[in-house]
Formats: structure tokens, C-alpha cells, sequence
């Protein structure tokens, strides 16, 4: 339906001229856009108006609102002018509108976040405590459109601490690099996943030092990510944990696409590759390193 609706002018895709500018049109010209839309006419007469308009404003701007209103009940009830001030709102901070399709297409629950109590804070919280200037709000947004759904109080401050008390000290790699970091659990995600590392061997201050130099080591899942790789790198790869400390991000490779086919081509021509070779290296270079030594003879029982 969205494709249909793409020519609307609601919310133009270009770049803002002026970052005072407000790229959406007033309360009642979105009504009279949408009224006059072919598909407002033939809509389910049973839907109510305000949900007509609702639904063609997510669909002109891009977004899926049977989805949307699934994920957000709160939507439903919400008024089309409250959706436009969010709107206006995000736009202010300087995200693009065509942005906004991606945004909250992930978050719809952002089109009913009260501005003043829980999207301003937000802003706060990037400026005050990660020194994001406001230029760079888009970026970080665009980076993790989650940011606007947390609580400033209750999960990105603590988030924050317990990172700096790990020794995170760079606020623009989390900023704009990790904050997914920012809005993971730190009772349910990144405790867990910083002991898991500790039960299979390494210490508390070699574990810090391999999420430190591979920050994503917290956004993967022990049971499809670390328990399956580390298994393959223990029975079949029969390495060692020092290898895993030195190059932790062999947790972040494909077992399936990257280390198996790897691991296994490598044996074949008898080579012994470091872990950061076998799976760093780009296909032309793992070929050359390949072509170094000639196949095993396969004997024939």
C-alpha cells in the first residue's frame, strides 16, 4: 500500500534546507491531503475517521501500520495532531524525514512517547552525558532507533556506568559505534554474557579486555552464538582460549559461511592458520594463502 501512497507530499524525502524548518505541513492540510487521497474514500467504512487518517499518515510516510498498530496498541487511540508533533518534534532534532520510515518502522511505540518526559530526555542524556553535539543526533538515532523507547533514568544512565566501570572511556565509539550497548539489559544481557565468558575459563580481567576489544562480544546470544562456535573451536579446531582472547572476534564470524568452510579448506592443504588469517582475510587472500601449500594425498583404503 505504501508504494501506492509514495507520490503524498506529507512528508517531503529531501534533505531539510534549514534545520529550523519544519518539513510537515499543518494539523489541518494533513487532513485535507489525506481526506482527498483516493484510498481514503474506499477505506473500510466501519474504521473510524481518526483511524483512517492515522493509518494513511503511516502509509503515506512509508511505514507498514498494520504493523505499527500491532506493536503499538497505543496508536490506535492516539490523536492524529499528538502523532504530528512527534513528528515535528524528531524533526527539530534533525532527523531527516525520509529517516522516519526506518525509525519507527522499528519503534512505532516512539509515535506515542510523551515529548517532554521521555523523547527530550533522550536528547539530553546524548548531549549532557555523551558529549553528542546536536549534529550528531541523527547519526546516533539512525544508528539505534531504541535509544528513543529507553528511559533515560532506569536503562541508559546505568547502562552508561556499568560500561564505564568496564573501562568503556571512549563516549564517541559508544555513541556512535556500540549504543546498542546503551540500551541491552545490564542485569539480563551484559552481566550474563561478561560471566559466560568467565565459566568457560578466562578471568574476570581477561573476559573485560576481550569485550573491550570487541564490544559486540555483548550483543551476541550464548546460546546460538557463543556455546555452538565455541564448541566447533574446542573439538574441531582444537584451539586454545588464549587464541580467543587474542582475537575475541572469532565470536562475531558465521560458524556456518565463515569458520566451518575456512577451518575445513585450510585442513585439507595442511595449513595451520592463525585465527585472525583464516577468518580476517578476504576471499583472494585466503585463496593465495590456499595455493602456498598443494592438497593432501587422499589415500584410497
Amino acid at each position: 500500500m505504501s508504494a501506492a501512497l509514495s507520490s503524498s507530499l506529507y512528508i517531503s524525502p529531501k534533505k531539510p534546507s534549514c534545520p529550523e524548518q519544519s518539513l510537515s505541513t499543518k494539523p489541518t492540510t494533513i487532513k485535507t491531503t489525506l481526506h482527498s487521497h483516493p484510498l481514503f474514500s474506499v477505506a473500510d467504512q466501519a474504521v473510524t475517521l481518526q483511524m483512517k487518517e492515522k493509518i494513511l499518515c503511516l502509509e503515506l510516510m512509508g511505514i507498514d501500520s498494520g504493523k505499527a498498530l500491532s506493536l503499538n496498541p497505543f496508536l490506535r487511540s492516539a490523536s492524529l495532531d499528538s502523532v504530528e508533533a512527534v513528528l515535528n518534534f524528531l524533526q527539530s532534532k534533525g532527523i531527516y524525514p525520509n529517516d522516519l520510515p526506518r525509525i519507527l518502522g522499528m519503534c512505532p511505540k516512539i509515535l506515542t512517547s510523551d515529548i517532554r518526559t521521555e523523547l527530550n530526555p533522550v536528547f539530553i542524556f546524548l548531549s549532557s552525558d555523551l558529549h553528542v553535539p546536536e549534529n550528531g543526533f541523527r547519526r546516533v538515532i539512525k544508528k539505534c532507533p531504541r535509544l528513543l523507547i529507553s528511559s533515560v533514568e532506569d536503562q541508559l544512565k546505568p547502562a552508561l556506568f556499568y560500561l564505564q566501570r568496564l573501562g568503556f572511556k571512549d563516549l564517541d565509539a559508544l555513541a556512535y559505534q556500540d549504543p546498542v550497548l546503551l540500551v541491552s539489559s545490564v542485569e539480563h544481557t551484559l552481566i550474563p554474557k561478561l560471566r559466560f565468558l568467565e565459566s568457560i575459563g578466562f578471568t574476570r580481567s581477561e573476559a573485560i579486555g576481550m569485550i573491550l576489544r570487541c564490544p559486540a562480544l555483548f550483543t551476541f546470544s550464548i546460546e546460538n552464538n557463543f556455546k555452538p562456535k565455541l564448541d566447533y573451536f574446542m573439538c574441531e579446531i582444537k584451539g586454545k582460549l588464549e587464541s580467543l582472547k587474542e582475537f575475541p572476534q572469532y565470536f562475531a564470524f558465521s560458524l556456518e559461511k565463515r569458520i566451518k568452510p575456512r577451518h575445513l579448506e585450510s585442513m585439507e592443504r595442511g595449513l595451520e592458520l592463525p585465527l585472525a588469517l583464516l577468518l580476517k582475510s578476504t576471499d583472494e587472500e585466503f585463496e593465495q594463502l590456499l595455493q602456498q601449500t598443494k592438497p593432501s594425498p587422499v589415500v584410497n583404503v
